[in-house]
């Protein structure tokens, strides 16, 4: 036994985390403290959580805008057949509750592409992903990269696995590790307009529960040793191959001209919604700090309108991208597919001015940004916080943890 690593109890004092505390650099009061988002609750979420709950971490967000099916209980732990047709994030965080009553989970059953606002990366300590598509890991990627905030990606296909660290703001990110074969299985996502497909151009990925332990038990880990401040692999993936039982590490290079190296700061907090700031009253806020000649930039693509080519009919409608599909693109007078309006700046000119934030397609506790020719400055809706992140701000001791036996 490593006497350097493990230490005696004489007092023999057991609650739930005792045995944790035998570990020599174990402090149970940082994963109390800890907040994690995990991002995806299905075959590698569930054993995400289930760790973290059985490790004593305090406060959890889990985002996932899928439902339970019947395939699903073959691979994910916290899933049950009555479960069929409930939200997995909600599912899943009862379930936690079940494992750790101690812990505080609140989950969102959202978009996490377009609806998952920035501000709950500023909130989290680290991200952990558990994903199966491209379009969803490269907006965690830049979102997390944006927040300055680590992100535990991982993989998983038949009887293999990848569990990688991304840490901003010197390192590797996800971007810099994408091929050309990636980025063309990305953009076969999207329509010639840009506009999700209404048929996904790629199948259910065949995977097991053994290999989901295996990969999130490593995203574990990793998201262990950091919350403790001990060396993590940052920039670096633990590849692992079941079949043959190989294993190693591949280190990952930094490319300069990634565009997922934006990092956000100075950020400033306003006490504004979503639902309730508008556009001009945006624009008012930005000029009073920045100048008359300041405008709003937005961190993704909205749409806000449509143009037929055909007949020059032109209809507003504002929405995040992602939320669009190809058949909303018919025009509705020649039938014709008309061309998306995108915008992610605004400058006072608009028609649509007086239109919530919402209404114009960005999510609540999102982050905007004020620029002019010399200073950018990014705003926080900070109003949306209670509503969004409630009851995770609250304060439980560590020793109120300790009594849920």
């Amino acid at each position: 036994m490593d006497q350097q690593i493990i230490r005696l109890n004489p007092y023999n004092d057991e609650h739930r985390f005792s045995r944790f505390e035998l570990i020599r650099w174990w402090d149970q009061k940082k994963l109390s403290n800890a907040r994690i988002l995990v991002i995806g609750a299905g075959a590698l979420g569930n054993e995400i959580i289930k760790n973290l709950a059985l490790l004593g971490v305090g406060n959890i967000i889990v985002a996932d805008m899928d439902k339970i099916e019947n395939s699903n209980l073959s691979r994910s732990v916290l899933f049950r057949e009555h479960d069929c047709g409930r939200f997995k994030a909600e599912v899943a965080a009862e379930r936690a509750r079940d494992l750790f009553p101690g812990i505080r989970i609140k989950p969102l059953c959202l978009n996490v592409v377009s609806e998952l606002g920035l501000g709950f990366f500023f909130w989290a300590d680290l991200i952990i992903g558990g994903l199966d598509n491209r379009e969803a890991r490269l907006s965690i990627n830049r979102n997390s990269y944006r927040a300055g905030k680590t992100w535990i990606d991982g993989a998983i296909e038949v009887l293999n696995g990848t569990a990688r660290v991304f840490t901003p703001p010197d390192g590797p990110c996800y971007e810099c590790t994408m091929s050309q074969v990636d980025w063309q299985m990305l953009q076969a996502r999207r329509a010639c307009t840009l506009l999700n497909r209404d048929e996904i151009m790629s199948g259910k990925t065949p995977t097991t529960p053994t290999m989901a332990s295996v990969i999130a038990g490593i995203q574990c880990q990793e998201a262990l040793k950091i919350i403790h401040g001990i060396e993590s692999l940052p920039g670096k993936g633990y590849v692992f191959n079941g079949r043959t039982f190989d294993n190693y590490v591949v280190e990952y290079k930094r490319k300069t001209d990634c565009y997922s190296h934006e990092f956000f700061s100075p950020v400033k907090t306003l006490p504004e919604k979503a639902s309730e700031l508008t556009l001009s009253a945006a624009l008012k806020i930005v000029k009073n700090d920045l100048g008359e000649d300041a405008f709003i930039e937005i961190r993704e693509d909205v749409l806000t309108g449509f143009f037929c080519v055909e007949c020059s009919d032109r209809e507003p409608y504002h929405s995040h991208i992602s939320k669009v599909r190809e058949k909303d693109t018919t025009c509705k007078k020649c039938g014709k597919l008309r061309l998306p309006e995108l915008s992610h700046s605004f400058y006072g000119n608009e028609n649509y001015i007086e239109l919530t934030l919402s209404k114009l397609g960005i999510p609540a506790f999102d982050v905007f940004s004020g620029r002019n020719a010399e200073t950018t400055l990014h705003y926080l809706l900070d109003g949306d916080r209670e509503s969004m992140i409630e009851p995770l701000d609250s304060e439980v001791s560590i020793e109120q943890q300790k009594e849920h036996k």
